[in-house]
């Protein structure tokens, strides 16, 4: 079995969407952001904004033209060559790891402080199962998530809006904005630096596109689910950003669970608390399913060891790299601090859209204008959106801290030269 099966349609794909996007992020990072950007924090939000709707649009544009599993791995491999594809693709399954990692961690923050790593770890290993069942359970539960989570952050958003009061103290549990973010300095261009921070709460999308094999006519769907979801995510955090800053003030670059600390009734504030860590597990469900995905595209196209592209006869799910994708997400939930995860996922992941960008360039320059054979216009986007959107992933990349970045470089470094000799290696078997 090497093929997914076309399974879910916009509701379906939205739910994943926003279970990605309506995560982790949402409830801890205006506090970094606000330590880093100070009074730009505005700024800050309007163009991590900016970027998503770009990446999105380029992505939407991509999706159509290759509705298949991978992402930018497969739009780079295909529009511009196979190793700006395994570019994406490496960068990718990093970032996204850590980014899984640091979720999970912060979920255990909210539910047992004291073992956060082994509650993280155990969080990994039961959605991974989950997603081995099939793209539909990946659905139901992400849509049941999000329904709970969009039911309690509005009514925190209402308590706020009324000017009702904020809890007296901070929160129970001590992760990033709080402890880690209580010394940062704003700095001239600290508001640059925190929207990529926050950046890291809009990248769920990608998760869509990475479906793309597996959602019901997909040139039609994707474009579709990826635009609505962002409106949607967009919106909301608007609206987060606009109350926390507004109503927490000075407090909020040492506020440990900013969001909650809206809710000064004790049930709400629990209730919102709560809703973190269910946040936490549909934005970390997401992520498994689209790292299962890329490293089954890539495994097709012998970038990463072949068993990695097996496919479970019955759910029809890549069982081999769902497993391994979550493998490393638990080691890395239980090693590595969930600030450092979280500043090296930033940089794999726009490095990630950059190359869809690229992508999206090259497919213009490749003069592919014109109607396919279903009558639908091949290139609706202008040019000058993917040449700004790679401009300001790559721009704001460079303000990142520097250790991440190295980092980064390093590892993509290490990623082409394995897959050098795993080409060489299959290169000298026998046919």
């Amino acid at each position: 079995m090497t093929q997914l099966e076309r399974r879910i349609g916009v509701p379906g794909a939205i739910a994943i969407g926003l279970g990605a996007m309506i995560g982790a992020g949402l409830f801890f990072v205006w506090a970094p952001a606000a330590a880093l950007a100070g009074p730009m924090l505005p700024a800050a939000i309007a163009l991590a904004g900016a970027i998503a709707v770009l990446n999105a649009l380029s992505t939407a544009q991509l999706a159509m033209e290759h509705p298949v599993s991978g992402g930018a791995y497969a739009y780079g491999r295909a529009e511009v060559g196979e190793r700006v594809g395994f570019t994406a693709g490496w960068m990718f399954l990093t970032g996204k790891t850590s980014s899984a990692a640091a979720i999970a961690v912060i979920a255990g923050q909210h539910v047992w402080p004291e073992h956060a790593g082994w509650v993280g770890a155990a969080a990994v290993a039961v959605l991974a199962a989950l997603n081995m069942l099939g793209v539909r359970v990946t659905a139901w539960v992400s849509s049941g998530i999000v329904a709970v989570v969009l039911v309690v952050v509005l009514a925190v958003l209402a308590w706020a809006a009324l000017g009702m009061p904020v809890a007296a103290g901070a929160g129970d549990f001590g992760f990033v904005g709080g402890s880690q973010g209580a010394g940062a300095e704003p700095g001239p261009l600290g508001w640059l630096t925190a929207a990529g921070m926050l950046f890291f709460a809009f990248a769920g999308y990608a998760r869509m596109a990475t479906l793309g094999e597996e959602v019901r006519r997909p040139r039609r769907t994707l474009p579709i689910a990826i635009v609505l979801g962002l409106a949607v995510v967009l919106a909301l955090y608007a609206a987060v950003g606009w109350a926390t800053s507004e109503r927490l003030g000075p407090a909020l670059p040492t506020a440990t669970t900013p969001l909650a600390d809206l809710a000064g009734h004790p049930a709400l504030h629990a209730a919102a608390l709560g809703a973190g860590a269910l946040a936490c597990l549909g934005s970390l469900m997401g992520i498994l399913a689209g790292l299962s995905r890329t490293g089954l595209a890539m495994a097709r196209n012998g970038d990463l060891p072949g068993p990695l592209g097996r496919i479970a006869a019955r759910t029809r799910t890549p069982v081999v790299a769902e497993a391994t994708t979550a493998a490393a997400a638990t080691a890395a939930a239980l090693v590595l601090p969930a600030g450092a995860l979280v500043a090296f996922s930033s940089t794999c992941v726009l490095t990630y859209y950059a190359v869809a960008h690229l992508s999206a360039i090259r497919m213009r320059a490749t003069s592919r204008a014109g109607t396919r054979a279903d009558g639908a216009a091949r290139l609706w986007l202008p040019r000058w959106i993917p040449w700004l959107g790679a401009a300001a992933c790559l721009g704001v990349v460079l303000t990142l801290p520097w250790q991440g970045v190295v980092g980064a470089l390093a590892w993509l470094a290490i990623g082409l030269g394995a897959r050098e000799l795993l080409r060489r290696r299959s290169a000298r078997r026998p046919a």
